[in-house]
């Protein structure tokens, strides 16, 4: 764990969740709640990859109470923090961290849990930054956090393959300029897929992408309306404020 001088506790969701997180470097942001409120409704067993203090796997289980989730981080002292934040959210009987690889999910030798094929959602906030295009922050979990080797979000999507059942869902959230690599990455694999683009205001390109796929379908993608986050003066939209204030889903298309 940090020292307690090094982290701080904020609320989240309008003060359903409670977050302990790291005073500096990578803190919980817009991306988790997105990510959380893209998850479709009904699912029993969730695997949040590269989970963190556990933001978007927590605010899943605020909004479906019958879930129960593995949140999966590699860092020691931010998994410690995931583990304080179940526990003083009251989430210990529906939810485990593990501490590990993400790469190593479903794999001899790697977690015992999650079970090969047992979850029905996968969600996922991959690395998003390649590191020969981008400077690499001081701050090492912040770093590890953030930047990613060529093959990274291949690796992310084939070990959420491994742990997901037939039909499961995969949902991530990611910056534009990977839609290729996106779309490699779910060939063969997952189908049906969602893409929606999330604009930070009316008329600017969008920030961030967030997909949604199913394990073994072979439809098509849809690209959806974009998601618009605040106004052109700067205030947040209706459809953002209810996603980050009241962790409001974001509803499935098809």
């Amino acid at each position: 764990m940090p020292p307690p001088g090094d982290t701080t506790c904020d609320a989240i969701l309008g003060g359903r969740l409670a977050l302990h997180q790291p005073r500096k470097g990578h803190r919980v942001g817009h991306d988790a709640l997105l990510l959380a409120a893209f998850a479709p409704e009904g699912a029993r067993h969730l695997v949040d990859l590269g989970a963190g203090v556990g933001a978007a796997g927590l605010a899943v289980l605020a909004r479906q109470p019958q879930a129960h989730a593995h949140l999966v981080e590699l860092d020691p002292p931010t998994a410690a923090l995931a583990r304080l934040n179940v526990r003083e959210n009251g989430l210990a009987s529906r939810c485990a961290v593990v501490e590990g690889d993400v790469l190593a999910l479903a794999r001899p030798g790697g977690p015992a849990a999650p079970a090969p094929g047992a979850a029905d959602l996968v969600i996922a906030n991959p690395p998003f930054n390649a590191r020969a295009t981008h400077q690499t922050s001081p701050d090492a979990r912040r770093a590890a956090a953030h930047m990613a080797d060529a093959d990274t979000l291949a690796g992310w999507m084939l070990a959420a393959y491994r742990c997901l059942g037939p039909g499961g869902h995969l949902v991530l959230i990611l910056r534009p300029d990977a839609l290729a690599p996106l779309l490699g990455g779910l060939a063969g694999r997952f189908g049906a897929a969602e893409l929606l683009p999330v604009h930070p205001a009316p008329d600017a390109p969008a920030v961030r992408l967030l997909a949604r796929a199913i394990k073994g379908r072979r439809t098509a993608p849809a690209l959806l309306p974009g998601l618009v986050l605040a106004d052109a003066a700067g205030h947040p939209s209706p459809a953002a404020d209810a996603i980050l204030r009241d962790g409001a889903p974001l509803p499935a298309q098809r």
